[in-house]
């Protein structure tokens, strides 16, 4: 069975990245390739994207500065997308963003600016007033990547409806209480802290119970368990294997398949998907394999609906990689490649 994809890249030639696609994508994935591949929206630099749950409305970062955007589309039933309006982000480029389940709220965060935003969403899908506004302050301890705040991911907590924020510069991850009128109020003693280990994403558990931290900047995978009214850190594990050396490798996403009995989490550097196996009556996080990808730089990761297809976003050689994935064994085995130029982000509508 065929299903829609919209995928985030990069328009611009960055320090990071040599971007040229020409804006959002859309896509449709067949089972064992992504085929159909046609600009849906001409936006400079939409590398994350957001799809509400109804699949009626799509949101993409413009990672652009000095005040990035975030821009609303209406996806109709042909897959196409009808602009909506933009707003600023309130930052300078903004990586992440998130829609809250309840289709009334948008959550972004910038980068450079190390800024927090949420928006209401008025009932069309366009995004309204700007209802919460945080502007993260300090540094944290590697003087060359942590040098400010540098807001990288936003998620919704799944028990408490807290907004979380993953902020690679400061080395923390912090717990926002979120209003039904999109307010944000900061619980300090739920701040989780990894420091030099530089924070990028946070996947919950499929129970809620436990969450996986993946750590930039020294290829870790950390497990987190809810301890009341906050999370405590249970374990940490190298995303490539007991035996790689530290160094030469930025990880980058983290996804928990359906059943909640593997973690994947991609390599780039090594250019490898990292498999774990998860027992969450023990709490029990294990290394299995990395498994190399055969492209370049991978940055997002999504399980298909099934759960039998892996999908890879690999940024630096214009390609998404697709694996069947067995369940029972964690295997991965690679089915082969599409042409899709600088993808970032996949979503699945």
């Amino acid at each position: 069975m065929a299903h829609d994809l919209v995928i985030g890249t990069y328009t611009q030639r960055l320090g990071h990245v040599d971007g040229h696609a020409d804006g959002l994508l859309s896509a449709r994935f067949d089972g064992d390739a992504v085929v159909d591949v046609a600009v849906a929206a001409r936006v400079p630099n939409p590398s994350w994207v957001a799809v509400a749950g109804d699949g009626a409305r799509v949101y993409a970062v413009e990672e652009t500065g000095p005040d990035g955007g975030v821009a609303a589309f209406a996806r109709g039933s042909d897959g196409r997308l009808q602009p909506l309006g933009r707003v600023s982000s309130g930052g300078d480029s903004p990586a992440h963003l998130t829609v809250h389940p309840s289709g009334r709220l948008l959550a972004t965060g910038t980068y450079v600016g190390g800024t927090v935003s949420v928006f209401e969403l008025s009932g069309d899908g366009s995004i309204g007033e700007r209802t919460a506004f945080v502007q993260h302050e300090g540094r944290g301890p590697d003087p060359a990547r942590q040098d400010a705040p540098h807001v990288h991911q936003l998620v919704i907590d799944p028990v408490t409806g807290d907004l979380v924020v993953v902020d690679l510069g400061l080395g923390d991850v912090r717990w926002y209480a979120l209003s039904e009128s999109g307010g944000l109020s900061l619980r300090p003693e739920a701040t989780v802290t990894v420091g030099a280990s530089g924070p990028r994403h946070l996947a919950f558990h499929p129970d809620g119970r436990h969450a996986f931290l993946v750590n930039e900047l020294d290829s870790t995978l950390t497990l987190l368990r809810r301890d009341g009214d906050r999370f405590e850190q249970v374990a940490s594990l190298g995303t490539r294997g007991p035996a790689a050396e530290n160094g030469g490798n930025l990880t980058a996403a983290v996804r928990v398949t359906g059943d909640g009995r593997t973690v994947l989490v991609t390599n780039r550097g090594d250019d490898s998907i990292g498999v774990f196996a998860f027992d969450a009556s023990g709490s029990a996080l294990e290394f299995v394999r990395a498994v190399p990808v055969g492209g370049r730089t991978p940055r997002d990761l999504v399980v298909a609906p099934g759960g039998d297809r892996v999908l890879a976003a690999c940024q630096d050689s214009d390609e998404v990689v697709v694996f069947a994935f067995d369940a029972a064994s964690r295997t991965l085995d690679r089915l082969g490649a599409s042409r899709v130029p600088t993808p970032v982000c996949l979503a699945f509508v």
